[in-house]
């Protein structure tokens, strides 16, 4: 069975090639991203860690904040393509569940990209990412919603033999749909492997579990899945379904509600009274 490295390391060669679905989930983290872990106006040059931070594009963006920007990655091929984007930032390979960071080495931490969807043990990502923040910290955590408007398009698709591409049967979807309503959803989906899909008030409890307190949350395609995510993981849109998902990117950048949107984006802050210890990333981490 193929492994999330795997997996993306496979696409590293068009990763930068953005479909629509991707171009406007990026378009909206970044502008979140950029508003939320603004570096403080006092010029300090914070340190930033980019937790799965893929081919670089987060760790971009954390840098030109004015961050001494750090990134992490399971997938050898894309950390190239990173290094690549940002030869100024420091990138190590390793497992997000075992990062190689001193306690406390972060004013900010960004895990996006759907990553902790992919992770084996999402309580132990999200403890070694409140580990390495400082008190006071913030992390910025981007995750697969699991009551949106997909999973009911997951279901059109299971009902219909698969008429709208998800991969899903009507008995894996039943399956997974059997577990207590609090619990994670696991389902395949079309070139991802299997994702785990968490609801809002279950990854907040996650995050206090940890020490971190969810402060804010913003939703990523509520209205713009209203066209399936299929559908839109494609090189390019008919003329007229470009039309509409414009109108719809508008719509959803202006206001997508959490309750149903695919992606939700939440800010955690580490209270002050947090114990850790501090220091700079050790050395392995600057190769």
């Amino acid at each position: 069975m193929a492994t999330p490295a795997d997996i993306f390391d496979a696409m590293a060669p068009e990763y930068d090639v953005l479909e629509p679905w991707y171009e406007h989930l990026y378009a909206r983290l970044h502008a979140i991203l950029t508003s939320a872990l603004a570096p403080p106006a006092d010029g300090r040059r914070g340190r930033a860690l980019d937790a799965g931070c893929g081919h670089g594009f987060q760790t971009a963006l954390l840098r030109r904040l004015g961050y001494e920007a750090h990134g992490v990655d399971l997938a050898g091929a894309l950390l190239a393509l990173a290094r690549e984007r940002v030869p100024g930032a420091a990138f190590a390979r390793g497992d997000i569940s075992a990062l190689p960071y001193a306690n406390g080495a972060f004013d900010v931490v960004s895990c996006c990209g759907s990553t902790l969807s992919f992770v084996d043990d999402p309580d132990l990502a999200l403890a070694e990412i409140a580990r390495v923040l400082r008190p006071g910290g913030q992390a910025l955590v981007e995750y697969e919603h699991k009551w949106s408007v997909d999973l009911a398009w997951t279901a059109a698709s299971a009902v219909t033999r698969d008429a709208l591409g998800y991969g899903v049967s009507a008995a894996t979807l039943w399956r997974a749909l059997r577990r207590p309503l609090r619990a994670p959803l696991a389902l395949p989906y079309p070139g991802y492997g299997t994702l785990t899909l968490f609801s809002r008030r279950d990854l907040a409890r996650r995050l206090a579990a940890v020490g971190l307190h969810a402060r804010r949350a913003w939703g990523i395609h509520a209205f713009t899945n209203l066209i399936p995510s299929t559908t839109l993981h494609r090189p390019r849109l008919s003329r007229v379904l470009a039309a509409v998902y414009r109108v719809l990117r508008r719509v959803d950048a202006a206001w997508a509600p959490t309750a149903v949107a695919n992606s939700v984006v939440v800010l955690a802050v580490k209270p002050h009274t947090a114990s850790t210890g501090t220091g700079a990333p050790p050395r392995e981490a600057e190769r």
